[in-house]
């Protein structure tokens, strides 16, 4: 009896110490989040690296984003994205194309830049994982793993600045052991910033510049 007794006794202990973790967790997400909201805009410069050990491919590749609200002009491999908040626009310069494009509803899980604050919101259970020092900065990382068993996705490592509470980076591990890491290399707020970088001027690209222009209906 008194066996069983210590069984209960440590399974609620660690049952309590996971939840205790994952509330840790989400609160320190929470802190980014707000924090974040609560700016009129964002810059951000990063490096996004791509690797493949298995198949042996190696990519590296640096962009910049600015956000307000929902907004977002990114700009990354050659290639330019607009969203105004009704229609996403990829502008493919090396190929002259402009495809327009209604947003992803609310329930896909691409991560957008009007998300990369708040993705983690739903779809994910939370746990702290280590914490390390990194150029000096003390980063420490949130272990996401998606509810979802048949996920492509095993987890997402969240690196957040314990100092500033910003994301640091965002580590993503495949199934197919594929890591995708985007690491913030400029983080700019409150900039001031033209409306036009969240305006497609179709007369431009269509008559000016004479790129191809598909709308799917």
């Amino acid at each position: 009896m008194k066996k069983i007794v210590l069984i209960i006794v440590s399974f609620v202990i660690s049952f309590t110490a996971v939840s205790q973790n994952s509330e840790k967790a989400k609160k320190l997400l929470d802190e980014v989040a707000q924090k974040v909201e609560a700016y009129k805009s964002i810059y951000i410069e990063f490096d996004h690296k791509f690797d493949n050990s298995d198949a042996d491919v190696h990519q590296e590749t640096r962009g910049n984003v600015t956000l307000k609200g929902d907004l977002y002009n990114l700009n990354y491999m050659g290639t330019e994205q607009i969203f105004d908040g009704q229609k996403v626009y990829l502008i493919i310069h090396e190929d002259e194309e402009v495809i327009i494009q209604k947003p992803l509803k609310n329930g896909e899980k691409t991560l957008t830049p009007s998300k990369m604050f708040s993705f983690y919101k739903n779809g994910y259970t939370y746990e702290m994982s280590d914490l390390k020092t990194l150029k000096g900065v003390k980063i420490q990382y949130v272990k996401l793993t998606p509810i979802d068993t048949n996920s492509e996705i095993k987890n997402v490592m969240v690196g957040i600045d314990i100092k500033t509470k910003h994301i640091y980076n965002i580590i993503e591990t495949g199934e197919n052991n594929t890591i995708t890491t985007l690491e913030v290399r400029t983080f700019k707020t409150n900039q001031t910033i033209s409306e036009k970088l969240f305006i497609f001027d179709k007369a431009k690209y269509r008559d000016q510049k004479h790129y191809t222009i598909s709308e799917p209906n």
